[in-house]
């Protein structure tokens, strides 16, 4: 997703610079491919850039902001990680109202047009919003209220993430039990395939299980600051948690694996 997103922001931002420091050969080519320039580390990056982009797993977005802060602070520090409202405050206190922006990317890595649209909220969030104009990125602002972003990204997931969790825990307590072939025939009944819904959540969660762990676990903050019962993003959390456990072990694990991952998780 960073490598997309700095390769939208040439045409406007002329060069785009990372941080390399501590990042994969991986990471390392696909940066390269994007046509982005490696700096040494987090510090001179704060020192060359204008506007930086924190675009990392949501566990460490506040961490990483910090390391950002204790170098200085950039003109615009844009948050676009699947945070909590709670988080963002806790950003903005760092670098100041004025400085912050509260973005939420939703699709896929943005190398085509009309696939990923980067919503931006804070009083300049216009000033971000224009850096993506003619780019694939489809760059929309939500209002001047940091957090809004963060929170639409958190409703988004119940949808997107929350819910399909619910086929691997529904699958694995029907295996438990031993009524797996008697819930495919009332699922049937309804129309609903559940082999075919347990691989489509399998392709899209195998590889990602870690990231979403972490943001369901930010899910939750955004939906138990107001009130809102949060059990459906903490157990969503615990499910790709469980799933996670497996992945690099069973080769491109297959639904089976995945669910059996939830029903009897390792330790």
């Amino acid at each position: 997703m960073g490598a997309s997103i700095g390769a939208a922001l040439k045409a406007r931002a002329g060069q785009v610079i990372w941080a390399a420091a501590g990042r994969s050969d991986e990471t390392s080519k696909r940066a390269e491919l994007a046509d982005l320039v490696a700096v040494r580390d987090v510090d001179e990056l704060v020192r060359c850039a204008d506007v930086v982009i924190s675009i990392c797993p949501p566990a460490a977005a506040l961490d990483l902001a910090a390391d950002v802060a204790s170098f200085g602070r950039p003109a615009l520090y844009v948050d676009a990680n699947a945070i909590a409202v709670e988080t963002v405050t806790e950003i903005e206190r760092l670098f100041g109202t004025d400085r912050v922006v509260d973005a939420a990317i939703i699709g896929p890595p943005a190398w085509r047009p009309d696939s990923t649209v980067f919503w931006a909220a804070g009083e300049q969030a216009d000033t971000v919003a224009e850096l993506f104009g003619g780019s694939a990125v489809d760059a929309r602002v939500l209002g001047k209220r940091l957090g809004s972003a963060s929170a639409l990204k958190a409703c988004f997931a119940l949808q997107s993430k929350a819910m399909p969790a619910l086929w691997f825990t529904l699958a694995a307590a029907a295996r438990e039990y031993g009524v797996d072939d008697a819930v495919r025939s009332e699922l049937g009944r309804d129309g609903i395939d559940l082999d075919v819904e347990l691989d489509r959540i399998t392709q899209r969660a195998a590889a990602k299980a870690w990231r979403w762990s972490g943001e369901m676990d930010e899910a939750a903050k955004v939906l138990r600051a107001i009130g809102l019962p949060d059990g459906f993003s903490s157990s969503a959390a615990e499910v790709y948690r469980r799933v996670a456990a497996v992945v690099g072990k069973a080769g491109g694990p297959e639904s089976a694996t995945a669910v059996e991952a939830v029903r009897r998780p390792e330790g």
